[in-house]
């Protein structure tokens, strides 16, 4: 469906201010770094199908309460549905899955900065399998750094077994690619719906509800032990994580754009680390923070900001 005018005008009207718009980018870094915390905490007493699960669950229902209030338009074009239906795949469902099931296996510090690998695989879906962005060879270069910051903190020189550690970071780097496919996804195919970024995000997470509706019978039906702490945790991660977080990230990545949107994974491996090590006790080894220096210094290059920064 074309958007109508009247509908593109309120949209635009609902725009958040760019002062508003920096204060939701740093706001979801936050939450999507304590979210590593909340994870990990729910799974000492539910599976990581059931966590992926819930999550989905309780953002699609918090985003339909806030669609339902305030009345927003939804598109009725079955080809933006069907749009939305493949970025609640990719950008919910898998990587939900995999973060959820490799965080049995490494720490939640060490989860959000392999997660801050995001970006670098935005570059590479972008310019790669969508062709919506050319890159210059010093991007290029940048994405070769960061992919030498990814070997810096697998350590393969350490001894690590392949049924253990290594195949969940390899899992989480799955993820964090299909979260830069997702971004890239965006961009090519609906980079304007009509919606608001309210009704756009809870488009694609209710389609991801509804797939994990579908797989209920073969993913979740196994015993559950809860507590406070992990209520407490699968509350703030589906609610606030998966619901909040979501619409504050699709305001930057409209005011923004995608490239520059995803460098909120800047924010992510500082909150996950200290909460880490503050609440959970974990540790984390030299390699850790400096290859994340590195695939930070690769995502500069990769979105040529040096060279902006220069002209500025």
């Amino acid at each position: 469906m074309v958007a109508t005018d009247a509908a593109r005008a309120a949209d635009t009207q609902r725009s958040p201010s760019p002062h508003w718009v920096a204060v939701q980018f740093v706001l979801a870094g936050i939450v999507w770094g304590a979210s590593f915390l909340f994870m990990k905490v729910s799974l000492t007493g539910i599976s990581p199908a059931q966590v992926a699960w819930t999550r989905i669950v309780l953002g699609a229902l918090t985003l339909g309460a806030l669609v339902l209030l305030r009345r927003e338009h939804l598109s009725r074009s079955v080809r933006v549905w069907a749009h939305l239906t493949v970025l609640g795949l990719t950008f919910c469902v898998i990587p939900f899955l995999l973060f959820s099931w490799a965080q049995q296996h490494v720490s939640s510090g060490l989860a959000s900065i392999f997660n801050a690998t995001t970006p670098i695989m935005t570059a590479v879906m972008a310019w790669l399998v969508f062709r919506v962005e050319r890159l210059k060879a010093l991007q290029v270069a940048g994405i070769a750094v960061g992919i030498l910051g990814v070997v810096v903190i697998i350590a393969p020189w350490q001894a690590v077994s392949l049924d253990g550690s290594l195949v969940a970071e390899l899992a989480i780097l799955g993820a964090t690619a299909s979260y830069g496919f997702s971004f890239a996804y965006m961009r090519r195919f609906v980079s304007n719906t009509g919606m608001s970024a309210l009704a756009f995000t809870f488009g694609y997470i209710a389609m991801a509800g509804v797939v994990m509706a579908l797989l209920t019978p073969f993913l979740v039906l196994t015993p559950v032990r809860l507590d406070v702490p992990i209520v407490v945790s699968l509350l703030l991660l589906g609610c606030l994580g998966t619901g909040i977080a979501y619409v504050w990230n699709q305001n930057t990545v409209r005011a923004w754009g995608p490239t520059r949107a995803s460098t909120v994974t800047y924010i992510t491996p500082v909150v996950g680390v200290v909460l880490g090590i503050l609440i959970l006790g974990e540790t984390i080894s030299w390699n850790e923070p400096v290859g994340a220096l590195v695939v930070f210094l690769g995502i500069v290059l990769a979105q040529d900001r040096l060279r902006r920064r220069t002209r500025a």
